[in-house]
């Protein structure tokens, strides 16, 4: 159990993927909040107009239109109240290369994606998890 009022922050421009993700990060500890954005512009924009705490995790998808989950990276790598927030990346794609990248701009983890309920429910652990430990 988290803490405090702890926030995530889920970018991913499948609305469907951050419906279930939502749904299982609540199932598992139902005192986060999931706040939700369709592309890394928008999340950026929110963190930059942030006054208040940052949140406990940052979720990026990696592949989005305006500004991909490996461009936020480099972005919030130069903020530094933002540094010691733990990032992570999942996505579809499993290129090693993909992973490589978002590994070395700062990403906690890189996971892909699951195609069924019992691997949503252990990535969505994995989240709450991180969250907790970072709160």
């Amino acid at each position: 159990m988290c803490k405090d009022q702890a926030i995530i922050l889920l970018v991913d421009d499948d609305v469907d993927d951050q419906e279930l993700l939502t749904e299982e990060i609540h199932r598992l500890e139902p005192s986060i909040l999931v706040k939700q954005f369709y592309n890394g512009m928008q999340v950026m924009e929110y963190l930059f107009s942030m006054q208040k705490e940052p949140p406990c995790l940052i979720i990026l998808d990696y592949n989005m239109p305006v500004v991909s989950g490996l461009e936020v990276l480099e972005k919030l790598a130069a903020i530094p109240y933002l540094q010691h927030v733990p990032k992570i990346v999942w996505s579809t794609s499993s290129s090693q290369t993909y992973q490589h990248k978002c590994l070395q701009t700062g990403a906690l983890k890189y996971i892909v994606k699951a195609n069924d309920m019992h691997g949503l429910k252990r990535i969505a652990s994995e989240m709450v998890a991180a969250c907790c430990e970072a709160n």
